[in-house]
């Protein structure tokens, strides 16, 4: 009797093991899995790069500041974005972000000179990962991951505004530079 419990948890444990596992990619493993990959390029960016200490921020803003732990940067630089490789690369990053799990906020931009798109995951009020896609003709894709806790959409976007008076950690940014020369 004992073992047939025993032998019974053990199923339990594995079925719900293998059945909680998430086949499906995501862009986190995306992310680990092509950071070192020739052409990606990967920055991990604390909120501490960008110097707000001599900025005037309202509490929203704060509290948007506050809510950020950190920045995760990937990009594939591409001369020729006609090439096989980009086209696949573009292509998966498309079909993880078509998961209905990553709500769509805003999109924009051209075919002629790129286009962007930003999705979250969690609810408006409560975002725990904020996503930016965009590609641009002739140079590649840029993904950037904002991780936080409990993020706000309309908190985040009134911080574009400090931006503007915010000191950045230059060699922090160097890589990230390149994509956008």
């Amino acid at each position: 009797m004992i073992q047939s419990i025993k032998k019974s948890m053990v199923m339990l444990f594995l079925v719900a093991a293998f059945t909680s596992c998430n086949q499906e990619p995501t862009l986190q493993t995306y992310y680990v899995d092509n950071e070192l990959k020739p052409g990606f390029a990967s920055f991990d960016l604390p909120t501490s790069f960008v110097d707000v200490e001599n900025v005037d921020m309202t509490k929203e803003q704060k509290e948007a500041y506050n809510s950020v732990d950190k920045l995760n940067v990937l990009t594939y630089m591409k001369d020729d974005t006609d090439t096989e490789v980009y086209k696949s690369e573009l292509a998966k990053v498309n079909s993880i972000l078509k998961d209905p799990k990553y709500e769509e906020l805003i999109r924009g931009g051209s075919v002629k000179e790129g286009k962007f798109v930003v999705k979250f995951l969690g609810d408006v009020d409560r975002i725990d990962e904020l996503i930016i896609f965009g590609n641009a003709t002739n140079k590649g894709f840029v993904i950037a991951r904002v991780l936080g806790d409990d993020m706000n959409a309309g908190q985040l976007m009134s911080l574009g505004s400090i931006l503007k008076n915010a000191d950045f950690d230059e060699d922090q940014l160097k890589g990230l530079k390149e994509f956008f020369k």
